[in-house]
């Protein structure tokens, strides 16, 4: 009997020990750099390389004299493990960092849009080549230079601001045109008028001068009466 029920419960654990087996998830293989990934490697490895290279035994035994002096196996010791201990923190922490980011994967994407980018434009220069060849006016946007790219954008805004103050002029020049009508028309009205003046003022000059000799002629005439008046009065002797 004992035979008997120790078989389930060694059936049991045995299931249990595999459990977890059968139930791991199977590890993503990780990705393999592209350019520029390992780019990235290499750029760490030199600067970490010469982050290293800075902190020399000759620079580190300066910051303790008196070991360096007489315990100088000791330090140099110190010295080898610190730098080995530096190198291996700064890695893992890079590699922590690359696989929290998926930096790789990234990078990966980023050169395969490149890639994409570059046959795209060559489908598309193709296309232009052919388009040339038909004679046909193709430009491709990319191919502009940045002063052609924003005077592309800014050329209907200006024509229409342009459109827009031609309007204006014109309808400044036919006010204009208009007041200048009016202008000559008042002036040649003044002119009229002041040839009238003159017209006024030479009667009334021509008036003057005839009241002027009305008056000296009427002044002969009253002295010849009063003469005459004096004769009458005389007694006869």
């Amino acid at each position: 009997m004992s035979n008997h029920t120790n078989g389930p419960n060694s059936s049991t654990q045995e299931q249990h020990s595999e459990s977890p087996a059968a139930t791991a998830a199977p590890a993503t293989a990780a990705p393999i750099p592209g350019p520029r990934a390992s780019r990235l490697q290499q750029v760490f490895d030199h600067s970490l390389a010469r982050t290293l290279r800075a902190n020399s035994y000759a620079n580190f035994s300066g910051c303790f004299p008196t070991p360096a002096r007489y315990v100088p196996s000791s330090l140099e010791s110190v010295w080898r493990q610190l730098n080995t201990k530096l190198e291996e923190s700064a890695r893992a922490e890079f590699e922590d960092i690359i696989r929290e980011r998926d930096a790789v994967g990234q990078l990966n994407e980023l050169d395969r849009l490149v890639i994409e980018a570059k046959r795209r434009m060559g489908e598309e220069g193709g296309r232009n080549e052919a388009g040339n060849e038909l004679g046909e006016d193709v430009v491709v946007p990319h191919t502009l230079a940045p002063e052609e790219l924003y005077r592309a954008h800014l050329t209907p805004y200006l024509r229409e601001a342009q459109d827009t103050i031609n309007a204006k002029i014109e309808g400044t020049q036919t006010q204009n045109e208009g007041l200048a009508r009016d202008v000559q028309a008042q002036r040649s009205e003044i002119q009229s008028l002041l040839a009238g003046l003159e017209d006024v003022v030479k009667d009334l000059e021509g008036a003057a001068d005839a009241a002027t000799r009305f008056s000296s002629e009427n002044d002969l005439r009253q002295e010849n009466l009063h003469m005459d008046e004096e004769i009458r009065a005389r007694p006869i002797i």
